[in-house]
């Protein structure tokens, strides 16, 4: 985990429900295995990189009617096969109508989205996102989506399948998730 524990190993571990009413209007903060862990403020390129995939994918989702599409991490439920709790910050995802109908959003996390786009922080680890994108879709996330900044790739990760690399000359589609999508991998970082 990248990451310092703000609670020592001696305290109490939360529950998802003790997290949320302690931490929901923090930023940079998730509940990992019911520790709270507190993220670097990430930099330029990360928030860049955010902002262009949360523009590609909203834009995409709006003009099909397809769902909602949340940004600055949006607190998602991970459910592990542990007796703690996790709760992430997604850095984009998007949710389905099918999942949550039109109408107001619910307070408190999101339902697992039907896709997770995650940007790599100058202090993540390739194999703490890697970790990551599994929690993801073992709480019934369809496809997470890594984008490294430093080497303008991304990853792709799907249930039961070997993540699929991609770079600046590629295109990602999403027929499982977004039928119809095709971004240029490139356009991510321009």
């Amino acid at each position: 985990m990248n990451a310092t524990t703000t609670a020592a190993e001696t305290e109490p571990l939360l529950t998802a429900d003790e997290f949320m009413r302690r931490h929901d209007s923090e930023t940079r903060i998730e509940l990992f295995r019911g520790r709270v862990v507190r993220h670097p403020m990430p930099q330029g390129p990360h928030g860049y990189i955010c902002n262009n995939a949360g523009f590609l994918i909203t834009q995409f989702v709006r003009e099909h009617k397809l769902g909602r599409v949340f940004t600055n991490d949006t607190f998602v439920r991970v459910r592990l096969k542990e007796p703690t709790d996790t709760v992430r910050g997604a850095d984009v995802a998007f949710v389905s109508f099918a999942k949550m109908p039109v109408g107001d959003v619910p307070a408190g996390p999101i339902p697992a989205p039907d896709l997770v786009i995650e940007v790599r922080s100058p202090s993540d680890r390739i194999s703490q996102l890697s970790a990551k994108a599994t929690e993801y879709l073992e709480a019934g996330v369809t496809v997470v989506v890594v984008i490294d900044p430093d080497t303008q790739s991304l990853a792709v990760y799907r249930e039961n399948e070997f993540p699929i690399r991609m770079h600046n000359g590629d295109e990602l589609t999403l027929p499982d998730v977004l039928p119809g999508l095709a971004v240029r991998v490139a356009q991510f970082f321009e």
